[in-house]
């Protein structure tokens, strides 16, 4: 019996730490960052013209305001100042569609 209850706890333990990001549709996401061309300038994991998602991921990680910092980013065609000092204009996600863009921004920081 108490096998039971410490293996009901364990279980009750791992379904609160799965990620936040667990309802993130990763296929849209990529599908997203494909169609629109930030693969040119981005990857997951390596630096190229501009950081690697899991860089942007971890500056922006426990911070509460990072959400929304994001999806201004994505939408606003900021100046970016890229790693040879040169600055040009971010090009801005092609969707009105908020929920595509929250997805999107979920996924970077999910990296």
């Amino acid at each position: 019996m108490k096998l039971k209850t410490c293996a009901a706890a364990a279980a009750v333990l791992c379904a609160f730490a799965l990620p936040a990001t667990a309802g993130v549709d990763t296929d849209a996401a990529v599908k997203l960052t494909k169609d629109n061309g930030c693969t040119k300038c981005h990857s997951v994991d390596k630096a190229k013209k501009g950081p690697a998602y899991q860089k942007v991921a971890a500056k922006y990680k426990g911070k509460a305001d990072a959400e929304a910092k994001l999806v201004e980013f994505v939408t606003k065609s900021p100046k970016v100042k890229l790693d040879d000092g040169s600055e040009e204009e971010h090009k801005a996600v092609a969707t009105k569609d908020t929920a595509q863009i929250k997805n999107l921004v979920q996924w970077v920081l999910a990296q």
